[in-house]
């Protein structure tokens, strides 16, 4: 990442830190090392003191929680500066948690964890738990002798089931050979490594640009970690490769609050709203960034520290991570600002991300065709969005009612000189009687989709000539100027068609210049002229409003409708609407 100065960088963080309460600038500059661990052993305290407290019931339920919760009391009962060090009243409770997980585990040493008997989820508990386990055996107290004795049992039981079982997802891969070297570095035996290699030999797949398989920013994160794990037990440097370049991608799709762009996701994600508090990714810009001596790096783990619920969500969990790798207790290098101002273009993904300071505009142009609405493929109609500190146009998405088509999904995006385009084009045809060698007398014929792709059914659709042709042609230019869009819609083709824009802002925000539709719900037209949405000191302005044959129903399209479904977010919903042919140009900013 090509730097900027360093002042820049805080500078946009404090901006940040106004808005939420946080301290200025002092609460961004970069602790001492030794201040730093000294609030992780303090928040570490504070996490022990409250599961001293909710472990005196009985554990009802195994959680993958229950790790962490482990990894916790055992670097509570290890660290010198702690309030519990080799405190004994925490041995009843580190015994409890392991009894509560054999009596869970299954003979052949998973866990029901979301999934039944699965493997992978077994080895997301088994990621602290050994590192529980990895702390407890620099003790060589005796009081901790029966414990010590069950967490081997189990994790040794549950180390055959990472050795032999399977997996459902890409990162499943990666999540059970993490777990692995953690377990051959606690009880060695070969035939852990050999089933890393056997998964490793597949090729773990990071386009030149950073994309893991799933395109996801929730899984990249665990690929992130697993691969970490594994180069650091296992001495493998090479894996830390597709590890820089997925973290380089994720700063460029962190928006200046810390929330991440998911759009091209092919997981659950992509309808989402989530943050790099919501994982690891602290641990991986920390780890890589004393690794590799990258200043950009440090810089992200820096800002990290200053997002709000960093204490909760992550600085209690700290201190397992910070005793199990040697690599934490070296001091990361001094922070140096990655971009605040830049234009990337993420061809694999055809998404774009330009930002300026605290204003950024994502556009996305889909990347899995044809469409279909599956687990594993992405999907989203949000081919825009746009922030302004803290506005935030959560999505703005373009439907049709052409033959219940629906939401617009562009076919990539081309760059023409300073503009954006993203364009598709839709046929939906008749269907003339078979041909004579394709008919059945009795009517049985397959079963297949139309040609068009919008519903099935036993009429051998491929075989029929097609006539009476429909076509919509869509296109959207985006040009950015130093912050502010302008988008200009052509929808052509059959005349009379409604199309709807729909602007979804965040809520909690104020919208002027537009009208309420219906009591009761988030719905406004913008009518004519500029609306305006406005949090706090910040705004985002968007027009000229067009509001012709207003048609706000079946906007997902029949294959959502089919089966009931809505991609309905919650926020403040905008309308622009009209009939076909559709000329219109807004802008945004």
């Amino acid at each position: 990442m090509p730097p900027l100065s360093r002042a820049l960088f805080l500078k946009q963080c404090i901006a940040y830190g106004t808005l939420v309460g946080l301290a200025p600038y002092t609460a961004i500059a970069a602790p001492a090392p030794d201040d730093f661990y000294k609030r992780i052993v303090a928040a570490n305290n504070k996490e022990v003191g409250r599961l001293l407290d909710t472990l005196k019931s009985d554990i009802t339920a195994v959680r993958r929680r229950l790790g962490f919760d482990m990894a916790n009391l055992a670097a509570a009962y290890c660290e010198p500066t702690s309030g519990y060090y080799q405190q004994n009243e925490l041995v009843p409770y580190l015994e409890k948690i392991v009894r509560a997980l054999m009596k869970a585990q299954h003979a052949d040493g998973t866990l029901d964890l979301g999934n039944l008997a699965s493997p992978p989820d077994t080895a997301f508990i088994l990621e602290p738990l050994c590192a529980g386990a990895t702390i407890l055996n620099t003790t060589t107290s005796g009081t901790l002798a029966g414990v010590k004795s069950l967490l081997k049992q189990f994790i040794v039981k549950a180390g055959e089931a990472m050795r032999t079982g399977g997996v459902h997802t890409p990162n499943h891969r990666w999540v059970v050979s993490g777990a692995l070297a953690k377990i051959n570095a606690l009880y060695p035996d070969p035939r852990y490594v050999k089933r890393i290699d056997e998964w490793l030999s597949e090729g773990v797949y990071c386009d030149r640009e950073g994309n893991y398989l799933e395109q996801s920013m929730i899984y990249s994160e665990v690929v992130d970690r697993s691969l970490i794990t594994m180069a650091s037990l296992l001495k493998r440097p090479a894996l830390l490769e597709p590890v820089r370049r997925n973290l380089n991608l994720v700063y460029y799709q962190t928006e200046p609050n810390g929330d991440l762009v998911t759009n091209a996701s092919r997981r659950q994600d992509q309808y989402q709203t989530i943050n790099l508090l919501n994982h690891h990714y602290f641990q991986d810009y920390t780890f890589m960034a004393i690794h590799d001596k990258n200043p950009e790096f440090a810089a992200m783990a820096e800002f990290i520290k200053t997002m709000p619920d960093f204490n909760e969500l992550v600085l209690k969990d700290l201190l397992p991570y910070y005793l199990e790798e040697p690599l934490f207790k070296q001091a990361p290098p001094t922070p140096k600002s990655p971009p605040v101002v830049f234009e990337k273009f993420v061809r694999a993904t055809n998404l774009v991300r330009i930002r300026r300071n605290d204003t950024t505009t994502t556009l996305f142009g889909g990347t899995d065709f044809p469409l279909i609405i599956a687990s594993g493929r992405a999907n989203s109609p949000n081919f825009f969005a746009f922030r302004k500190g803290a506005a935030i146009l959560n999505y703005l998405r373009l439907s049709t009612d052409f033959f219940s088509t629906g939401y617009f999904h562009s076919e990539g995006i081309t760059k023409v000189g300073n503009k954006y385009v993203l364009q598709r084009t839709i046929e939906a045809p008749y269907y003339q009687p078979l041909p004579a060698q394709y008919k059945k007398a009795d009517g049985n014929y397959k079963h297949s989709p139309s040609t068009d792709g919008r519903f099935w059914n036993k009429m051998d659709f491929e075989h029929r000539p097609k006539s009476n042709v429909n076509k919509l042609a869509v296109t959207v230019s985006v040009e950015e100027t130093n912050g502010t869009n302008t988008l200009a819609f052509n929808v052509t083709g059959v005349t009379g068609v409604h199309v709807t824009l729909e602007l979804c802002f965040k809520e909690g925000g104020r919208l002027t210049g537009v009208k309420k539709l219906d009591e009761g719900t988030d719905n406004y037209a913008l009518e004519s002229g500029t609306g305006n949405y406005k949090v706090g000191n910040d705004s985002i302005s968007f027009g000229p409003g067009t509001f012709d044959n207003p048609k706000l129903t079946g906007l997902e399209g029949e294959l959502y409708a089919t089966h009931f479904g809505t991609l309905r977010t919650p926020g403040l919903h905008v309308y622009l609407t009209g009939l076909t042919p559709f000329t219109h140009t807004i802008t945004i900013g």
